[in-house]
């Protein structure tokens, strides 16, 4: 007959017998029958594989900082509508495959939200990458001079989130605009984005480079998704004004934008 501790270590659960004489003395103070002591001891080693699989899937995330919902200042940026990011935080759009685009000045807390929803996904078991657009482009460009984009663009495919940080900061060529265009495409309806960008849908084409292209990638980028756009002063900028470091605050020369947040479902475009 096989010792328990082999058998424990066949079915490599490995909580389960760090844990064993823990588990066996609250199950004998409790004076749990046979079902209820087994129970107890799974229940002990399922909840230290969530823990280790949440801590994996974190790393692989490569978030560049821990930032959650919960620490997010909704009182500095009132114009975000919470109820769209609780709805947002509840991971139905990663279930439908759907997008998020958080668009907004630089500083009012695109990315914070971006990570935060993709640490929800991440506590939730799914596969998160965090990217910004320039390494993503650097990444595509080095797999196709080297033969290997279509390996590449799979691997991207894989994670069921993949966030993709600043577009718009540095303007794209054809060439990687088409290279954007195609890895949107492939994650087309089967899994999510969530995208920020300091600009408005309305100059991505002088960001792409291409105003056919950037209609065919916002055609397919905005057919499921959510648009959440953010008004307001920088919190770096905050911080700094509080510090006395900067003057008063200036309101009227903010970015004007289409809508404070809204669901964008528009007709396809062929």
């Amino acid at each position: 007959m096989m010792e328990l501790a082999t058998l424990l270590d066949k079915l490599k659960m490995e909580a389960l017998s760090d844990q064993l004489d823990t588990v066996c003395e609250q199950a004998a103070k409790k004076d749990l029958d046979y079902r209820a002591f087994l129970a107890e001891a799974l229940r002990a080693e399922w909840q230290s594989r969530r823990v280790r699989g949440t801590e994996t899937r974190m790393r692989q995330a490569r978030f560049p900082a821990v930032h959650t919902l919960e620490a997010f200042d909704f009182n500095f940026q009132p114009g975000i509508e919470r109820k769209v990011i609780r709805e947002l935080a509840g991971l139905a759009f990663v279930e439908r495959g759907e997008n998020v685009v958080f668009l907004g000045p630089p500083g009012v807390g695109k990315t914070h939200l971006a990570i935060a929803l993709g640490i929800k996904a991440v506590e939730a078991g799914h596969r998160v990458m965090f990217l910004t657009l320039d390494e993503l482009l650097t990444r595509l460009r080095k797999a196709s001079a080297e033969q290997r984009l279509e390996r590449v663009l799979q691997q991207l495919t894989y994670p069921k989130v993949l966030i993709l940080d600043e577009l718009g900061y540095l303007p794209m060529n054809r060439t990687e605009a088409s290279l954007f265009f195609r890895l949107v495409t492939r994650r087309y309806e089967k899994a999510s984005l969530i995208l920020t960008s300091n600009k408005g849908f309305a100059d991505w084409g002088e960001v792409l480079g291409d105003s056919v292209m950037a209609t065919a990638i916002l055609d397919r980028l905005l057919h499921h998704a959510t648009t959440v756009n953010i008004k307001g002063e920088s919190y770096r900028l905050k911080e700094k004004r509080k510090a006395g470091l900067l003057g008063k605050a200036r309101t009227t020369s903010e970015p004007e934008e289409e809508t404070a947040t809204e669901t964008t479902e528009p007709d396809p475009i062929h």
